[in-house]
């Protein structure tokens, strides 16, 4: 058997093409063994080899430079069925990066666009051609057909015509009979409806031709790779964002559950959405507090949190105590808001007692022996990590893991010797278990209807977590990471999470997030990457800091004294980078405590200059100063202390102390108010060229030596939440890489624009009317009448005043036009989804808000005010959004 290859390719001088497969002669998928093609002068490309047993033939092309690989194809590899008795022609397309790629994610593939794909089933004739043809464009309900003239072809009749066979997604097959081909025939691929049986696409541009095969070649195959024609699939598609936490049932235990997504899948189905977007679901657990409800503070980046575990769906054996478990929950259940502790509480002990009955049993089953193979890696230290954390106090524990290295053999010691410890580790499992299962279930339900989950990947983790004890050397545990001054917060964010050590996760080749993001797809078919900037560069916090001001960019590229002073002529570095105190501007921040203030807090260095004494020259010992105390007086005393600490103009910093970094928002201190004109005119020359220019290069190139590997670790669906202080390399990194922006209309990413004309965002974007970290639309509208004023008459072009409250129709004014955006995806709070309903809506709107960014300490409790089973008896919102399916 005989097979030649063939592929039209123009190379740069010193370049050649290679085929890589499965075959011995094609290198056996060793890059070095690659079968080396041979050029004609017209950049085709031919090779040929010979083999005698082979039934299926698997291979990619390379571009190689002596012994160097300079360029991959995209994608998988071609698979053509063999024939011993056969010879085989491949002519192959060079397959780049699709302009769609999103057309190839698993949100396509085995969801929206998912087909009833088989192995290659048609037998070859005496003389026959395969096309094999790439089409992504094909939704469910649609099959890919040949068209053209003669009476093979069709004449072109449409319901005549050739039907070709999905061998896999996005790759259609058919073998036609050479023989009747006997002149040059013209012909097309369209897409057919299976219910209309119409064409709902001509594939673009002038007719294909095929010509007669040379009757030398008689029996012999054929293979033309096609690629279908078209420009651009304008596919939207609209969603709902809510937090599992805050969805309700009639079953739920007194707050969201894996099992409530089946209903909130089925109320999307219903209005025609396909896209769920949830927060974070990783287990937060440290103090058992109410504090552990912040979601972006996981203690693990892979395990689900047991809260979420749908108990109903796992009754206990005794009914006594599931009726009594049944009681508590119902009790919990009618709360306006989550009361997380009472929950928390509540799930332990059932799943202590699911565990006594049914733990042992499971455990054996061959089912969560695939699981705990699959997963051991993380699951082993996660497990004993809990029960290391329920033995030590907060305090004791925190000190504990950071003496403590991760000891696998240590820990199953202990494990076997003590059978306590052994037992909280096997229920750790067995509740893992029950967890993945269940999620795992409601993905293949969703895919049943055509929906998919999006989650979110936080750009943080917590350093009381299990990747900072097992894997520190990943971290920089001695910074903070947040976020510089925004529309959420003036002083900026401090989130508290460590740094990453790039250095180190790029020697491993970003291992460690392309498990991450692997471990996501076994439950989602797309993801929000938070705060995508991080990956460019983050805000990097001191630890003796509390806000964010202190803050500066890393990577970055600090100025050094020389150069501040080729910008400025002059540099008083103490003057410059310690707190800049004088007695002129204190009774500004403390008023009639002033003198309470000198007197106590700050020692005199020179006429009215002052400085923090030591035990309150940093925000951190500030904050443990005034602990527990909250009156008027406290408060005024710890936040002025607090902004005396950010009265500075630069910021020294940590791997180079010798070098600077403005501070942020410096123009805001007195520090820069008691400049002269001239210094700060240049200071804020110096200033944008810091933040806006001088990086810009620098930061894309950081991005992109990380972002592709971690995309193309998995075939999710990407989003990146692009908000804040935004380079301006950030677009084109975006583009490059096709991931999905976001667009919120009150927060344009253009700081000299109000608002963002949704008629311009791209294509590749979520338009949204607001997230989790915002106001929705009702409350947003009463917090600032001038801006509502604003908004009502330019972007909802209306006259006259704006009605107080946010109606119905002022809703759905504004939700209409984001539907209308070119945005392929409109993903929209279910609170503002309801708000187009007068019957739907909460009574309240104050009460819809989820998260408060300016606050650290905010209690995540929202919970939606009717149950699923209500929502779903109610058609209200269907008439609305008929015409956006």
């Amino acid at each position: 058997m005989k097979i030649t290859f063939t592929i039209d390719y123009h190379t740069a001088f010193g370049q050649n093409i290679a085929v890589l497969g499965n075959l011995p002669q094609l290198g056996e998928w060793h890059d070095e063994k690659a079968l080396l093609l041979v050029p004609d002068g017209n950049c085709i490309w031919t090779g040929e080899v010979e083999t005698a047993d082979a039934d299926n033939i698997e291979y990619v092309y390379l571009v190689k430079e002596g012994k160097r690989i300079v360029r991959r194809e995209w994608g998988k590899a071609r698979s053509v069925k063999l024939d011993s008795a056969k010879n085989f022609a491949l002519h192959d397309l060079w397959h780049d990066t699709p302009p769609q790629r999103f057309l190839y994610t698993s949100a396509f593939t085995d969801s929206f666009f998912a087909q009833n794909t088989k192995a290659f089933q048609a037998k070859y004739l005496k003389n026959s051609i395969l096309l094999n043809v790439i089409c992504p464009y094909i939704a469910k309900n649609q099959k890919l057909i040949l068209s053209g003239a003669g009476d093979y072809f069709g004449n072109w009749n449409a319901e005549k015509a050739i039907e070709l066979q999905a061998a896999e997604y996005g790759r259609w097959q058919v073998v036609l009979n050479a023989q009747k081909i006997t002149s040059p025939t013209e012909f097309k691929l369209a897409i057919l409806d299976l219910e209309t049986k119409k064409i709902t696409h001509w594939e673009e541009g002038n007719n294909r031709t095929l010509y007669p095969v040379e009757k030398r070649n008689d029996n012999s195959v054929h293979v033309l790779e096609l690629q279908y024609k078209r420009n651009w699939l304008h596919w939207k598609t609209t969603g709902v964002a809510v937090p599992v936490f805050a969805l309700r049932s009639e079953k739920s235990f007194g707050i969201g559950e894996f099992s409530d997504l089946k209903l909130m899948i089925d109320w999307a189905t219903n209005l025609g959405m396909k896209i769920i977007q949830i927060l974070p679901i990783n287990d937060t657990t440290i103090t058992h507090k109410w504090t552990d409800s912040y979601p972006y503070n996981a203690i693990s980046i892979y395990a689900l949190h047991p809260v979420y575990l749908g108990l109903a769906q796992f009754p206990l054996a005794d009914k006594a105590k599931f009726a009594a478990y049944q009681s508590k929950a119902n009790a919990l259940n009618t709360l306006p808001e989550i009361d997380y502790e009472q929950v928390l509480a509540l799930k332990e002990d059932y799943l202590c007692d699911l565990f006594a009955e049914i733990g042992a049993k499971t455990l054996k089953t061959k089912a969560f022996a695939d699981f705990f193979a699959r997963n051991e890696e993380w699951l082993f230290p996660y497990a004993a990590f809990t029960q290391l954390r329920d033995k030590f106090s907060t305090a004791d524990f925190n000190v504990w893991t950071s003496f403590s290295r991760f000891d696998k053999q240590a820990l199953q010691k202990t494990i076997d010797k003590d059978k306590n410890f052994r037992a909280g580790v096997e229920q750790v499992y067995f509740t893992q278990f029950l967890l993945h299962t269940q999620l795992s279930e409601i993905k293949e339900y969703a895919h049943q209807n055509e929906v998919i989950l999006k989650g979110d990947i936080p750009i943080g983790i917590s350093r009381a977590s299990v990747e900072a004890w097992v894997e520190p050397q990943l971290f920089n545990l001695d910074t903070q990471t947040g976020a510089p001054p925004d529309d959420f917060s003036v002083f900026g964010q401090n989130w508290g999470f460590p740094t990453y050590n790039w250095e180190r996760m790029a020697a491993d080749g970003y291992s460690w997030w392309a498990k991450r993001f692997r471990k996501m797809a076994d439950y989602f078919d797309a993801y929000r990457i938070d705060h995508i900037l991080g990956f460019f560069r983050i805000w990097e916090i001191p630890q003796h800091s509390v806000q964010g001001l202190l803050g500066y960019f890393s990577p970055a590229l600090p100025f050094t004294e020389d150069e501040i002073k080729n910008w400025m002529c002059w540099f008083d570095e103490y003057r410059m980078t310690n707190p800049y105190i004088h007695e002129h501007f204190l009774s500004n921040i403390f008023g009639e405590y002033t003198a309470e203030v000198i007197e106590n807090y700050l020692n005199p260095i020179a006429w009215q200059i002052f400085e923090l004494k030591e035990f309150c020259n940093t925000q951190q010992k500030i904050k443990l100063l005034f602990a527990g105390k909250t009156d008027d007086k406290t408060d005024i005393l710890r936040n002025g202390l607090y902004a005396l600490c950010n009265e500075v103009l630069f910021v020294r910093d940590r791997r180079e102390p010798n070098k600077f970094h403005p501070r942020i928002t410096a123009q805001t201190t007195y520090s820069y108010r008691d400049l002269d004109e001239n210094t700060k005119s240049v200071y804020n020359r110096l200033y944008n060229h810091f933040f806006y220019e001088r990086h810009n290069e620098f930061w894309g190139q950081q991005a992109m030596k990380k972002l592709p590997t971690l995309i193309n670790s998995t075939n999710m669906l990407v989003c990146g939440e692009d908000l804040g202080m935004i380079p301006d390399c950030v677009p084109a990194v975006l583009r490059e890489l096709q991931i999905i922006s976001l667009e919120i209309q009150r927060m344009p990413k253009d700081p000299q624009k109000k608002f963002e004309n949704l008629n311009t965002i791209p294509y590749l974007s979520v338009c949204t009317t607001s997230t989790h970290d915002m106001s929705p639309i009702r409350l947003w509208w009463t917090e600032d009448r001038n801006i509502t004023q604003q908004f009502f008459n330019e972007m909802l072009w209306n006259t006259g005043a704006a009605p107080e409250d946010a109606t119905p129709e002022i809703c759905w004014q504004i939700i209409e036009k984001h539907l209308n955006s070119p945005a392929m995806l409109t993903i929209l709070p279910l609170q503002d989804w309801l708000a187009i309903d007068g019957k739907l809506r909460r009574a309240n709107p104050a009460e819809e808000r989820i998260n408060i960014p300016a606050n650290p300490q905010h209690y995540w409790r929202y919970r939606m005010h009717i149950t699923l089973e209500k929502l779903l008896k109610s058609n209200a919102l269907s008439e609305k959004l008929k015409n956006f399916r």
